[in-house]
């Protein structure tokens, strides 16, 4: 799998929310795993879901629309463990861009910004907003070894704070870099509280 691709982080178990988050449909019908696809779709060569092994509703999901998904036997030792599992079934890939499953508000433009500054050359790029830093990270493929040896449940923030120096931030007016969705709260503050499940 060459180019650049996209891996969207979705093996959690959503006990905040009280049941599959990912699941839920947004007011435009798409589910939120599906608006938080998006993006990295637009922005990167090809995507690939990171989700717990299955079966499950969420396989069944991805299956009915099509979505390419990987199943991660290591999830429950935390994100880094799914990161590092993605990125060793890329290694091909150019780079990577990495974002959340549970961004709905994230636009497509601000993925396809931090895929371009791969693309020129960027080692790490990130959006910022408002001087905070958000999602999805780019990694140029020289972090391969970095990544791939990942575990627990901080994902690449080490590397990223230990590699700040080649982090290029893309300014955004884009907060949906910062958003993500933990409780059915937070998805009524969005004002994107979905209105039932969804079924295939």
């Amino acid at each position: 799998m060459g180019g650049l691709v996209g891996l969207l982080l979705a093996a959690g178990r959503s006990r905040r929310f009280g049941s599959d988050k990912l699941l839920h449909r947004l007011p435009d019908g798409r589910s939120l795993l599906q608006a938080s696809l998006a993006p990295l779709t637009a922005g990167a060569d090809r995507a690939l879901v990171l989700v717990r092994p299955g079966p499950s509703p969420l396989h069944a999901h991805l299956v009915a629309e099509g979505i390419p998904y990987l199943e991660v036997p290591e999830a429950d030792q935390g994100m880094g463990a799914t990161l590092a599992a993605g990125i060793r079934a890329t290694a091909k890939a150019e780079g990577w861009l990495v974002g959340l499953a549970d961004m709905p508000c994230l636009e497509a433009s601000t993925a396809a910004r931090v895929a371009h500054a791969l693309k020129q050359g960027a080692l790490l790029a990130a959006p910022l907003h408002q001087d905070r830093r958000g999602h999805p990270v780019g990694f140029a493929a020289c972090w391969y070894a970095e990544l791939a040896a990942l575990h627990g449940d901080q994902g690449a923030r080490a590397l990223l704070r230990g590699e700040i120096a080649h982090v290029v931030a893309v300014e955004v007016q884009d907060p949906g870099c910062l958003l993500d969705v933990d409780t059915p709260e937070d998805l009524a503050a969005l004002g994107t509280y979905p209105s039932r499940p969804a079924t295939d």
